[in-house]
C-alpha cells in the first residue's frame, strides 16, 4: 500500500523535519520489494471467499473453508507484509496490514473457539459487535486512504460498507442486509486484486501498464 507520500523527505513522529543533508542520504530500504501486492492479493482472496458465503452464493455448511485461508494467507501473509511495511516507513501500509491481518486471525479464532461457547441465541449479536470495531477503524483507514490512489480508495470505501452493512444485519437480524453486505465483500476482494495486480504488473514491466490514479 504505497503512497506518493513516500518519495518525499521523511519527517520524524515529533513533528520535527529531518535535516536536509540526512534526507539526501540513500534510502536504506531501497532495495526492498514492495510488499503491498502480496498484502493486498492476501486480503483478497481472503475476503472473497467469505463474502461467497456472505452473500449466499455459496454452501453455508462449507463456510469452514475460509479458515485456513484466514489463519495463513490473510492473517499470516498480511502480517508479513505489514512488518515490511514498518521497515520501509509507510505507515499506512503497515497499520492496514498488521491491523486486517490481525483481523482474519481474530476471525479464525473468533469462529473456531468464541462463537460455539457463546449461546445460540446470541451469535449474530456478538458478531454484529465484532463488526462495528471494524468498521470503525476502516472508516478512519479510509479516510487516510485519500492521500493515497483511487485504486485503495476503492479498497477502503468497499470495505467500510462492507464491515457496516454485515454489522447493521447482525445486529438488526436483518439478513437481506447481510447478503448485500456479502456482494459489497466481493467487490471489494476485487478492487483489491485489482490494486495487487497493477501494482506488481507495473513493477514487473518496470512501467505503467495499468493505471492506479495515484494522488
Amino acid at each position: 500500500m504505497s503512497t506518493t507520500s513516500e518519495s518525499r523527505p521523511t519527517t520524524r513522529t515529533t513533528g520535527v523535519s529531518e535535516p536536509a543533508s540526512e534526507a539526501a542520504a540513500p534510502d536504506p530500504t531501497r532495495g526492498i520489494a514492495d510488499p503491498g501486492p502480496l498484502g493486498l492479493a492476501a486480503f483478497a482472496l481472503t475476503t472473497f471467499l467469505l463474502s461467497l458465503f456472505n452473500a449466499g452464493l455459496a454452501p453455508e455448511a462449507l463456510e469452514t473453508t475460509v479458515l485456513p485461508l484466514a489463519l495463513f494467507y490473510g492473517g499470516l501473509a498480511q502480517l508479513l507484509a505489514g512488518m515490511w511495511e514498518f521497515r520501509k516507513a509507510n505507515t499506512f501500509g503497515a497499520t492496514a496490514f498488521v491491523s486486517y491481518g490481525s483481523f482474519w486471525l481474530a476471525f479464525a479464532a473468533y469462529v473456531q473457539f468464541v462463537e460455539p461457547a457463546l449461546p445460540e441465541a446470541q451469535h449474530t449479536t456478538a458478531t454484529g459487535l465484532f463488526l462495528v470495531g471494524w468498521a470503525v477503524f476502516t472508516g478512519y483507514m479510509l479516510i487516510a486512504s485519500l492521500r493515497t490512489t483511487g485504486a485503495l480508495i476503492a479498497v477502503f470505501a468497499g470495505l467500510f460498507l462492507t464491515f457496516l452493512l454485515l454489522a447493521v444485519g447482525d445486529l438488526t437480524g436483518a439478513d437481506a442486509i447481510a447478503t448485500v453486505g456479502g456482494y459489497v465483500g466481493i467487490l471489494t476482494a476485487l478492487a483489491a486484486w485489482y490494486a495487487s495486480f497493477a501494482v506488481v504488473t507495473n513493477a514487473t514491466w518496470g512501467r505503467q501498464v495499468l493505471p492506479t490514479a495515484p494522488r
